[in-house]
């Protein structure tokens, strides 16, 4: 059986940093990390291990920013890394010379050196890997592996260096902003690169040099000052059906004495697009389709919620069978609105409609962004429009979720127009650019309302109204029964006939924290169980350990 270690600055019992975890991880173990900044440099040569964050995608960051070393590095060994947020400073953010890395979900950064750095027979598996910042974003020497679905942009200088004989598969993958190159194969690298999007460069998109033979099929290079494709005297390789627009003369440019092979295919409509996966010849994925529509009925609640995404879904498919069947499709907005208290599950809800649509091909990538008035507001005239830009353009290919959206309106703000500002520029980049964004705006209904009337051209950008209801008493003592069997807790007879009674007569106003409320009373029965477990005199079994009874109930209702 796999051992799970769970690392927590305030929970009783677990390791309050990830190298105390570490320390008495054995072998195979898992490191669960509960949401925070974890200020450490972590060490792991020879270790087979995994880091994962416990809770969302994000929520763990790993800040080596000060420590004068990689924040995660190893020798030798098999690492994992799953959701966490990796900040390097002067050296790379995550670095691994030999063993196999791989990497899940991760956000990688760095000061000025290379984000993610892999090297001497390395074997990478990176997937929907972002990686923002950095001299470099990801440097491949002498090693192998599959990058997949990932994204580097606003690096300093190359975005993507393969070198060293290194023969990577690049695949479905996006470089934008990079500050020179954005991809650099030489030194004899033989990597294949597939459908991958190259966009505003310092100078050419994909350059290969130095005796490097490649294989770069179905790429889209574009708005780039330099070339979009500059391969080198003496190199090899493939180029075939690759498309380049607004880079300079000439797109494509093969030196003399190289002996590439430069293929121009003919335009197929079943193609897929640079930068997106595709999981049929249509473009979508049905089998993904299937498991997320899965993942969303097992939520507890939500009857109606859950109507309407197949609603979308649904609809979105049969535009697909119109459109390959040469009939017209009408335009289709993705934007949403969700409505109704917090806690009932509107954000894991813009999750997954986010990667639906990236499984039926209509975004590229389904990567989430929530914001919030603070992250779209600036502090003078100007200052705004800059901010809400910065962060739709993040939020292209994926999902923009804005929590609490009615502080934005004039009724809500606190900081004169600004947020005025801030709507006025959604409403212009959501139309620019609806069929390449979903923008989901969440709040209490009543607040959302005035919000919409806050531009008259707001309310008709969203395709429709989502309504989120409060949690029924049955439902949230479902749901408290579920956190705590994820947490290997067992309910002792009579304390679901408890919880039932405590959530039926609390106020349940549009205040309620719902499913919130049910972790928060679960937190405390947790203490309450500390509490009762240290008064009996004698070290508690696992079965003690394990179990939550009424008594509990009481205390933490108290």
């Amino acid at each position: 059986m796999v051992r799970v270690l769970t690392v927590s600055s305030d929970r009783p019992g677990a390791c309050p940093t990830i190298s105390d975890a570490l320390e008495i991880a054995p072998d195979g173990a898992v490191v669960s990390i509960e949401p925070g900044v974890y200020r450490e440099a972590l060490r792991l040569d020879g270790r087979r291990i995994t880091l994962s964050a416990a809770g969302e995608s994000g929520s763990v960051t790993v800040d080596g920013e000060a420590a004068g070393q990689p924040a995660i590095s190893f020798a030798g060994g098999e690492v994992t890394l799953q959701g966490l947020v990796v900040k390097g400073g002067d050296h790379p953010a995550v670095q691994a010379t030999g063993g196999r890395l791989r990497m899940e979900k991760c956000t990688v950064g760095a000061g000025y050196a290379a984000a993610v750095s892999v090297g001497d027979g390395t074997r990478l598996d990176a997937v929907e890997v972002t990686v923002t910042g950095g001299q470099h974003g990801m440097v491949i020497s002498d090693a192998g592996g599959t990058i997949e679905q990932c994204e580097i942009r606003d690096v300093a200088e190359d975005g993507l260096i393969i070198r060293l004989g290194a023969d990577p598969t690049v695949r479905n993958c996006t470089v934008v902003n990079s500050g020179f190159r954005g991809m650099y194969v030489y030194q004899a690298a033989r990597p294949t690169i597939e459908r991958c999007d190259v966009s505003a460069t310092g100078d050419a998109g994909i350059v290969v040099a130095l005796q490097s033979g490649p294989t770069i099929v179905d790429c889209w290079v574009h708005d780039t000052p330099g070339v979009g494709i500059d391969v080198g005297r003496g190199c090899g390789g493939v180029v075939e059906g690759c498309r380049t627009e607004h880079t300079a003369e000439p797109g494509v440019r093969i030196a003399e004495g190289a002996t590439t092979v430069l293929r121009e295919s003919e335009p197929a409509a079943g193609r897929p697009k640079a930068g997106v996966s595709s999981g049929s010849s249509t473009g979508q994925d049905e089998q993904k389709v299937d498991e997320l529509l899965a993942e969303l009925d097992s939520m507890i609640g939500l009857d109606g919620v859950k109507a309407e995404v197949r609603s979308l879904i649904d609809e979105i498919q049969v535009n697909e069978w119109r459109r390959n069947a040469g009939l017209s499709v009408g335009a289709v907005s993705h934007h949403l609105i969700f409505t109704g208290a917090p806690g009932t599950g509107k954000t894991t809800v813009a999750r997954l409609y986010g990667q639906l649509l990236k499984a039926l091909g209509v975004l590229p990538n389904g990567l989430f962004r929530e914001v919030a008035r603070r992250d779209l507001v600036g502090q003078y005239i100007g200052h705004t429009a800059e901010k809400t830009s910065s962060v739709f353009n993040e939020a292209l290919g994926g999902v923009l979720f804005i929590d609490e959206a009615y502080t934005l309106s004039r009724a809500g703000s606190t900081g004169g127009d600004f947020g005025q500002e801030a709507i006025d520029t959604l409403v212009k980049l959501m139309e620019d650019h609806r069929d390449q964004v979903a923008v989901i705006v969440a709040g209490y209904t009543a607040e959302m309302a005035a919000f919409l009337d806050a531009n008259s051209g707001l309310a008709s950008r969203f395709a429709k109204t989502l309504e989120f209801e409060n949690y029924s008493p049955e439902q949230l003592v479902e749901i408290v029964g579920r956190i705590a069997r994820n947490d290997d807790y067992v309910l002792l007879d009579g304390l679901t006939d408890g919880l039932l009674e405590w959530f039926g007569q609390i106020d349940r106003d549009q205040n309620f924290g719902n499913a919130r409320e049910a972790r928060k009373l679960l937190e405390g029965m947790r203490k309450a169980q500390s509490g009762r477990l240290r008064a009996l005199g004698r070290m508690p079994s696992r079965d003690d350990l394990r179990t939550l009874v009424l008594d509990d109930l009481l205390v933490a209702t108290r």
